[in-house]
C-alpha cells in the first residue's frame, strides 16, 4: 500500500502509527467519515481499518442515516500505507502482514456491501491503498488537481485492497495495466472522461460538493437503493438470466415495500416523495 510521489515526510521507523485515525462527524442524514493523518498524507494504519469497519457497520444500523462521505484531512486524500511499516513487517513473520491486510480487505468489503450510499470526496493524492478506498466508493468527486496513482510497483509490490478488482472492472485492460505495471498518475479529468470519477470541482470544493451529493442521496428511498448497489455488483459476474432473475426478486421485494408505497403515491399526487417517513 504505498504512497505517491513525491513522497510524504518520512516517519521514524520504530513509529508506525503516528497519529492515524479515523474521524466521524455527522451532518444530519450524511455521516462523514475523515482519513486523519496529514502529516503524512492521511497515510493508512491498521486501527484505521478497525474503526472504519465499525463505524460502517454503526452506520448501515442506523435507520436515521442516508449515505456517506468518505474523505481526508487536509490537502491530500490517502497517501496509501505506510512505507516504513511495511520495512518493518519484513522482520517480523507474515502472519502479521497478512492479518494486516485481511482486516483492510474486510473493510474494503463492509464499504461494497454497506446498503447506504457512499461518496468519496479527493482532494490532491489518491495513491495505492488510497486509490483503492476511493474505487470502493459508490460515487467519487475530486479536485480539479487531484491525483489517482496505483504507486504498488513503484516499491516492488502488486496491488491490495481492490486494486486490482476495480481496476479491471471499470478500467479498460490497457488503462488498468499502464497504472498498475508503471504506477504513473492519473488525472481526474481523464478518469472523469472514462466514467470513473463522477464529478471534478475547484481544489478545495471537493468535500463541499461530496456532502451536497449525499444530502440528496440521504433523502432517497434506502431499501431501494441497497437493492441498486447490490444489482451493480452481481452484475459484472451474472450471467444474463441470473441477473434477470435477481432483479426481479429485487422488484418485487421493492414494489410491495413502504417506499415504492410513498413513492407511487407522491407521484399520482404531484409532489416530492418523503421516503424519510416509510424507512423510520
Amino acid at each position: 500500500m504505498p504512497r505517491d510521489d513525491p513522497m510524504s515526510p518520512p516517519a521514524a521507523a520504530t513509529d508506525d502509527r503516528g497519529d492515524a485515525r479515523l474521524g466521524l462527524e455527522r451532518h444530519g442524514r450524511v455521516l462523514q467519515l475523515t482519513l486523519n493523518n496529514p502529516a503524512r498524507r492521511n497515510a493508512l494504519h491498521p486501527d484505521i481499518y478497525t474503526a472504519g469497519l465499525a463505524a460502517i457497520s454503526d452506520a448501515a444500523a442506523d435507520p436515521s442515516l442516508g449515505a456517506i462521505v468518505l474523505t481526508g484531512e487536509g490537502a491530500h486524500f490517502c497517501a496509501g500505507g505506510n512505507v516504513n511499516r511495511l520495512a518493518a513487517n519484513r522482520q517480523r513473520p507474515p502472519e502479521i502482514q497478512r492479518e494486516s491486510i485481511e482486516r483492510f480487505h474486510r473493510w474494503v468489503l463492509a464499504l461494497r456491501r454497506c446498503p447506504l450510499p457512499i461518496v468519496a470526496a479527493v482532494e490532491g493524492s489518491a495513491a495505492g491503498a488510497g486509490f483503492s478506498l476511493a474505487l470502493a466508493c459508490d460515487l467519487v468527486v475530486a479536485a480539479e488537481s487531484a491525483r489517482f496513482s496505483m504507486a504498488y510497483v513503484k516499491i516492488g509490490l502488486s496491488p491490495d485492497g481492490g486494486g486490482s478488482a476495480f481496476g479491471g472492472r471499470v478500467l479498460p485492460r490497457q488503462l488498468a495495466a499502464e497504472l498498475l505495471l508503471t504506477g504513473a498518475p492519473v488525472s481526474a479529468e481523464r478518469l472523469q472522461a472514462l466514467g470513473v470519477v463522477n464529478r471534478v470541482v475547484p481544489d478545495g470544493a471537493a468535500l463541499a460538493e461530496a456532502l451536497a451529493l449525499a444530502q440528496s442521496l440521504a433523502h432517497g428511498p434506502r431499501r431501494a437503493q441497497e437493492r441498486i448497489k447490490a444489482l451493480l455488483d452481481a452484475a459484472p459476474t451474472n450471467p444474463l438470466e441470473a441477473q434477470l432473475e435477481l432483479e426481479r426478486g429485487h422488484f418485487l421485494d421493492s414494489l410491495f415495500g413502504p417506499e415504492a408505497g410513498e413513492g407511487i403515491e407522491a407521484f399520482r399526487a404531484r409532489r416530492a416523495p418523503a421516503f424519510n417517513r416509510s424507512q423510520r
